[in-house]
This record gives structure tokens, sequence and C-alpha cells, in this order.
């Protein structure tokens, strides 16, 4: 990467929680650059994105202006990448105009329908610009995916238990929606129906999602973002767990998906699609 120019880089969403770690991640990196930093939160507008990130000053003042940044990323001597953690609400626009100004996604922010996933496929197809959608950014949960993957060869029953922090605004997150289709797609249905079940308290066995997989959804404060994937069978349980105890966990990733998406000329859905 010596004799390359560094990857432009905009964060969306540069005042979360995980945009801060994304701004100081991308400051950190020698083959990047922070361009822009925007934010909808009036409380850190034309503030430099570094200190609010609790980071060095990095001379780039947070916009609440998304589409005159994505053309600040237009000019740059290579396409520019947008970091997106914001939220359900508006990430399907974010996306679309991001691939619109040819400027390459790479999104954290869950809430997407699998339609809007696959219309921002074609639009990036049509556009020939590559983007990358991971519900989880995290090394160690896609792991736990290729061991559930792996453990449902030999179990029929599975469920999903998902636990996030209080302030995540969709359920079930993205992370458990991706395991249950991942497990879906080996051509089988699991929990097969002993009893006629009655919920006396309307959800109380969770949602169903993929082939008949439950997934639970608890939201608590001190909590960040973690997932139980249980099989059963008779006479014993097997548990895979993945625990988020910091958010820089994340980084890697996200750094690792940066550098993938300027190779790409399709949107692509899922980590492990780049590992």
């Amino acid at each position: 990467m010596a004799n390359q120019s560094p990857i432009p880089v905009v964060v969306n969403g540069a005042a979360g929680k995980m945009g801060r770690e994304v701004i100081k991640a991308i400051s950190k990196a020698e083959d990047m650059t922070l361009i822009g930093a925007v934010d909808s939160n009036p409380q850190y507008l034309g503030q430099d994105a570094g200190e609010v990130a609790g980071y060095e000053p990095v001379e780039i003042p947070i916009l609440n202006d998304l589409q005159g940044t994505l053309v600040l990323a237009t000019q740059q001597e290579i396409q520019g990448v947008m970091v997106d953690f914001t939220h359900p609400k508006s990430i399907y626009e974010n996306v679309r105009t991001s691939i619109a100004y040819g400027v390459r996604p790479v999104v954290g922010t869950t809430g997407l329908t699998p339609e809007e996933i696959q219309d921002l496929a074609d639009f990036a197809e049509k556009a020939s610009t590559g983007g990358i959608i991971a519900p989880n950014f995290s090394i160690g949960m896609i792991l736990l995916q290729q061991a559930a993957i792996a453990a449902s060869q030999y179990f029929d029953s599975v469920e999903i238990i998902e636990l996030h922090h209080n302030q995540k605004a969709d359920a079930p997150s993205g992370t458990a929606i991706k395991t249950a289709e991942m497990l879906s797609e080996l051509g089988k249905t699991y929990n097969r129906p002993l009893v006629e079940e009655t919920e006396n308290i309307s959800g109380a066995r969770g949602a169903v999602a993929g082939e008949n997989i439950r997934i639970h959804s608890v939201r608590l404060p001190g909590l960040i973002a973690h997932q139980e994937v249980i099989f059963g069978d008779t006479g014993q349980l097997y548990t895979l767990r993945h625990d988020t105890s910091d958010r820089s966990s994340f980084m890697p990733g996200v750094l690792l998906a940066i550098r993938k998406v300027t190779q790409l000329r399709s949107l692509i859905y899922g980590l492990e699609k780049i590992l």
C-alpha cells in the first residue's frame, strides 16, 4: 500500500458510539484517510470529529450534510468509501444515495428488509459500485456462525438468544436474523413440533425466522452485543456464545471491509463473504 493513495472515507453516524470507534480506527490506519464526518445530532455539529471520538483533533468537522460530503468523496484521487452506523429508518436512503454518488458503502446499520437489500444490490450492480452490508463486523461472531453451521449437521433443534444494549432500535438483531438465514439455507427444517403449543402471553416463544428457528431478543443497559445459539438433543445441549465487551472489537472487521470493498463491483451481504 506504500505507493497507493490512502482510501478516502466518510463516516456517517460519526457521533454515535460505533461511529466514534470508526473515526479512531480510520485515523490510526496508514492506508486510509478520513475526509468527512456526518451526524444528525445538533449537539455535535461543527465539532472536530476526532475530539468527539475521544481521540486527537483530525481537523474534520461533523456536518449534517451527507450528500455534500459524498460529493467531496467523489473528488478524491481514488473512489471513496462511506461507512454507515446510523439508524434503521434512514439506512436504505443513505446506502442508495452513496451508490448514486459512486461512493462505496460499508454498512453496519441493521434493519434493512430482504427486499430492500435486494433492491440495493440491483442498484449497485447497475452502477458497478461495490458495497458491503454486514450485520456484524466481529470476526468472533463469524466464527460462531460457521460453528453453528457445522453443528446443524448433527442437531435438529436450535434456538437463538440475542442480547443488546437498550438503545438498539431494531429487534431481532440483524446478526441473529443472518444466523437463522444461514442455518435455514442448509435445506432442513428445525424444531419439529411434538405438542400443540399455546402462548399464554403473546411473544413468549420469540419470533420465528427461516426454517422454524426461534429468536429471542433481550434489551438491557449494561449489554453491548451478545448472541447464543443453543442446540438440543436427547440428554445434551450444545451452546455457542459470543460476547462483546468493547466496540473496538468490531474495528478489524470494519477496516477489512473498507479495504475489500474497493475491489468489488457489486453489493454483498455478510462479512463472511470477504473473509
